[in-house]
């Protein structure tokens, strides 16, 4: 009678008809998905080069004291 292909295409057609509502929201929700996990591979490919030196702004702190920027009590060290 049919063969697995016909039946595969007919199904394919009527999910198209049935769900067309949702298909250009599922369209763009796999695209977001798919820009969103590129980032990432980019973001964990760039986390393991070491060649790149990674940094991170914010305040020195020089070792021995308690204020950032070097300035401040010396501590003594016990």
């Amino acid at each position: 009678m049919f063969g697995l292909s016909e039946v595969a295409v007919i199904l394919i057609v009527v999910i198209a008809v049935l769900c067309a509502k949702k298909l250009p929201e599922l369209a763009r929700s796999a695209g977001k998905s798919a820009r969103i996990l590129k980032a990432e591979a980019r973001a964990t490919k760039d986390e393991d080069d070491p060649a790149t030196p990674r940094v991170i702004p914010g305040e020195t702190v020089t070792p021995g004291t308690d204020e950032p920027n070097g300035q401040g009590t010396q501590q003594p060290r016990q």
